[in-house]
């Protein structure tokens, strides 16, 4: 039956069901959040659409980013205009010099920046599936090569495997690349693992790291690799202001790497980052309450979702993001039309783990929302595969 949810229906079945679970609504799934600091209450949904699709920050800019970004309209018709030392300040933030930084609109922007920058015709890129696969897009694009392991079965980087492929192919290999943690199964590459495959490689090979959601890590065997490019090594380190500080619709993101190495990369990069961004940045970077309280909620509603759809016998991959994946049990994109009958937004498909679903972290009410869904879809938990 094709039935359309409304959104209040959609609420009152919300109630019902976290009070069967002996919940309150006002508590998604049972966990005592902390009010927000000013200004980051959720925003409006489109559509009235859950979406937890594509790992975004539901709250948006903070006051403080706000109150920054609105003061420097001023600045909208000018050329060289006062930017906050938004570079000197990133520089700062992790102990480099300004030659160790490019800007560019998004992180995206960077990897593929880098990608162009050292990846020339016909030369291959080392990295794993699935993953974040902008720079395997590059490669596709100027006849570059991928050459793209599996994850070993606890969805771990098999870092051996990729030591040996580059070395088997280093003539040909003009990049390596991790995303740490891993988009999509949110699983750290440890310190001790990141140091061994730079040892293990030849050093005139560039290692890409995506850092995208270093913010949200709390294992200690994690490191970013920001301090390797202190070493000297040729370790391009890109970051992202798109998701915990919420400017996914901005664009900011940046690069960390030896200068001689962003020098080149400038070659290929746009500078299309405006003045309200930069200021909005330097903002974040200062508002530290608006981040550790994006970080911890986050934290806390991954966990109790993942934990309460475990209770039900699915197996949810232990992540460090602000996403999980969940084993469905079935295809993935029935799921996902499934949730999207009831205003519920998923994320796409991950060949090869067609069968696992991966779910962004929303706002408190959209988790819920979430939760009423996948009941609906799942009312006999994993021993059915699901209603179809």
């Amino acid at each position: 039956m094709n039935t359309r949810f409304t959104r209040r229906h959609f609420m009152g079945s919300a109630a019902a069901a976290f009070g069967a679970l002996g919940l309150r609504p006002q508590s998604a799934l049972g966990v005592a959040l902390r009010p927000p600091p000013p200004g980051l209450a959720p925003l409006t949904l489109y559509d009235d659409l859950a979406k937890l699709s594509s790992n975004e920050n539901p709250y948006g800019p903070s006051d403080r980013m706000m109150a920054s970004m609105n003061a420097a309209w001023k600045y909208s018709n000018r050329y060289g205009y006062p930017d906050g030392d938004i570079h000197e300040k990133i520089a700062e933030h992790h102990g480099v010099g300004t030659r160790n930084i490019i800007m560019n609109a998004g992180s995206g922007e960077t990897l593929k920046v880098a990608g162009i920058t050292f990846l020339d015709h016909r030369e291959k890129v080392v990295g794993v599936e699935p993953t974040y696969t902008s720079v395997y897009r590059v490669a596709s694009g100027i006849d570059a090569d991928v050459i793209a392991r599996p994850l070993l079965a606890d969805h771990t980087q098999d870092i051996d495997d990729l030591i040996k492929v580059t070395t088997r192919n280093y003539r040909d290999v003009g990049l390596v690349y991790v995303v740490n943690p891993n988009n999509p199964t949110g699983v750290v590459v440890p310190d001790a693992d990141i140091r061994r495959l730079l040892d293990g490689i030849p050093e005139d090979i560039p290692v890409l790291i995506d850092e995208a959601y270093h913010h949200f890590v709390r294992d200690p065997a994690y490191s970013s690799a920001v301090k390797y490019i202190k070493e000297g090594r040729k370790v391009i380190v890109t970051r992202t202001f798109s998701k915990i500080y919420g400017m996914a619709g901005l664009r900011l993101g940046y690069g960390v790497a030896p200068a001689e190495m962003i020098s080149e990369m400038r070659t290929y990069a746009t500078g299309s980052v405006n003045a309200l961004v930069r200021w909005g940045a330097v903002a974040a970077l200062e508002d530290h309450e608006s981040e550790a309280w994006v970080r911890d909620t986050t934290i806390k509603l991954r966990e109790a979702t993942a934990n309460e759809l475990r209770k039900q016998g699915f197996e949810v991959i232990p992540s460090e993001t602000n996403f999980f994946m969940v084993h469905t049990g079935r295809p993935a994109s029935e799921v996902r039309a499934e949730f999207r009958k009831r205003d519920v937004a998923v994320g796409r498909d991950f060949p090869p783990m067609l069968d696992y679903l991966r779910v962004s972290i929303g706002t408190e009410e959209e988790m819920k929302r979430f939760i009423v869904a996948w009941n609906e879809i799942f009312p006999d938990g994993m021993t059915t595969g699901g209603a179809r």
